[in-house]
C-alpha cells in the first residue's frame, strides 16, 4: 500500500462507518490507522486507537496523544511509508515497509517491520517495530524488499513457525549448527540481508567472515514468533558487535525447507529513549 491508498482506506473507513459497526478485519483497521498516521488525520486515529495505546518503538512516546503531537514532524519532513507486505496472526498484524524521507526516523529511507495488536475490542493497543536504513548494493543483487509478497499453505502456518523457531534454536543460538541444511533449503535460498549472499554457500561464508573478524552475532532469546501460512516473522534479541540488537527475521517457505529470508536488525538504545517500555516486552507468544 502506498501512502495514497493507505490515506484512501481511513477516508472510507470515517465515511462509511465501517469501524463503528465493527465489520473491519485487523488488516484494514491497521492499514487505516497507518493511513491516518501519514495524512495527520489525529481524528481518525482517535476512532481506530486506544488512548492508551502502547509503544515500544524506544523514541516515541507511549500513549495516542504523545504520538499525535509528534506527526506535524512527520508532516514537515515529509515523510511517506509504501506497505510491502502486511501478514495477521491472530490479533497481531505485522508489516514490511519502506519509509522515504524518513529522517524523524534516522536516515532518508528505511525499512522496516511493523507489529500491531488489535484488541479484543477491535481497537489499535500495541506497537513494536525495528527500523534499519536502506541500502542501493547488496550481496545478493535482491533488494531489502522485493519477492514474493502472497500467503499461501495456510494450513501449514503453526508447522512454519516451528520450523523457524527450530532454526533459530540449532543454528543462530548454537544448539546444533550443523542442522542448517535440514532447514534451509541447498537448492534455492533467496537472501536480503544486504551484506550476504543468496544460498547456502552466502550464509557459511558471512559467518567465516564475522567469525575470523571476533564479530559473529550471537541469538539469546526468541520473544515472539508470527506467522500466516508460508511466511513467519521471528523477533529475537542477541549480542552483536558489543552490543544489545533486536533481530527482526521474516522467512518465506515451501515443501517444509525455508527458501527466502527477510531482515531488520537494529542496535537496542540505552540512552534517549522516550518511553520505558522495552523493544520485546508484551508479547503473548
Amino acid at each position: 500500500m502506498t501512502k495514497t491508498i493507505l490515506a484512501a482506506a481511513a477516508a472510507t473507513i470515517v465515511a462509511t462507518g465501517a469501524f463503528a459497526e465493527g465489520s473491519m478485519s485487523n488488516k484494514e483497521i491497521v492499514g487505516a490507522f497507518l493511513g491516518a498516521v501519514l495524512q495527520g488525520d489525529a481524528d481518525t486515529m482517535r476512532e481506530l486507537a486506544n488512548p492508551d495505546y502502547i509503544q515500544h518503538n524506544p523514541f516515541i512516546p507511549t500513549g495516542l496523544e504523545p504520538f499525535i503531537e509528534l506527526l506535524p514532524v512527520l508532516a514537515e519532513a515529509g515523510t511517506t511509508a509504501e506497505n510491502i507486505r502486511m501478514f495477521e496472526d491472530g490479533n497481531y498484524v505485522f508489516m514490511h515497509n519502506i519509509w522515504r524521507n524518513a529522517a524523524p526516523f534516522g536516515a532518508d529511507e528505511m525499512v522496516s517491520f511493523d507489529i500491531i495488536r488489535v484488541d479484543e475490542n477491535g481497537k489499535v493497543a500495541e506497537h513494536w517495530d525495528a527500523l534499519q536504513p536502506l541500502v542501493a548494493e547488496t550481496a545478493s543483487g535482491r533488494t531489502q524488499t522485493d519477492g514474493p509478497t502472497e500467503v499461501a499453505d495456510l494450513d501449514k502456518t503453526e508447522e512454519n513457525k516451528a520450523l523457524a523457531v527450530a532454526l533459530i534454536e540449532d543454528v543462530l543460538m548454537g544448539r546444533d549448527p550443523a542442522k542448517i541444511t535440514e532447514y534451509i533449503s541447498a537448492e534455492s535460498y533467496a537472501q536480503h540481508n544486504p551484506m550476504i549472499a543468496d544460498g547456502l554457500d552466502g550464509i557459511i561464508a558471512a559467518v567465516e567472515a564475522l567469525t575470523a573478524q571476533n564479530n559473529m552475532f550471537v541469538y539469546t532469546e526468541i520473544h515472539a514468533v508470527l506467522g500466516e501460512g508460508n511466511f513467519v516473522l521471528t523477533v529475537s534479541e542477541g549480542e552483536w558487535s558489543g552490543q544489545t540488537h533486536a533481530f527482526y527475521d521474516l522467512f518465506r517457505m515451501d515443501g517444509g525447507m525455508i527458501v527466502e529470508h527477510w531482515d531488520v536488525i537494529q542496535p537496542v538504545p540505552t540512552e534517549g529513549l522516550a518511553n520505558t517500555n522495552g523493544m520485546f516486552t508484551g508479547f503473548d507468544n
